[in-house]
Formats: structure tokens, C-alpha cells, sequence
């Protein structure tokens, strides 16, 4: 698969990965009062986001023909 994700986007797929992870991990805790149903999807969200951002690859981008890496490129 072609790289569809840009830096700017990993670095924001990978903040959000890192939050989901850490109040995933706070709800199984009990220092986060959230229902514990979802610490199993904030955690999915979380592997999904770091996955995308580590690979530079949005399975969801390739279908809808997005592209973030073009917007990183600064015109010469």
C-alpha cells in the first residue's frame, strides 16, 4: 500500500493514540470515572491510531482517495 499519511497527521494520529491508551488504561484503573466498557474501545482506538501513524498508511484514506501527504510538501 502507498504511504496516504503525512507527518503532520502521524503526529496527530499519534497524540491521540497515546491519550485513548492512557484513559484506556486509567478507566481499567478506576482513576478515570468512565463506564469500564469503554476502556476495550479506547484501547482499539489507540492500536488503530499508532498502527496508522508507525505504518504511514490510513486503510480508511485509501477508500475515500485521501491523501495527507501532499499537504506536507512546501511549494518550491
Amino acid at each position: 500500500m502507498n504511504k496516504n499519511v503525512g507527518s503532520v497527521d502521524q503526529q496527530f494520529r499519534t497524540g491521540i493514540g497515546a491519550v485513548a491508551g492512557a484513559v484506556s488504561i486509567g478507566v481499567l484503573a478506576g482513576a478515570v470515572p468512565l463506564p469500564t466498557v469503554l476502556s476495550p474501545v479506547l484501547g482499539i482506538v489507540a492500536v488503530m491510531m499508532l498502527v496508522t501513524a508507525t505504518v504511514g498508511t490510513c486503510p480508511i484514506y485509501s477508500i475515500f482517495g485521501i491523501d495527507s501527504c501532499s499537504r506536507d510538501s512546501t511549494p518550491s
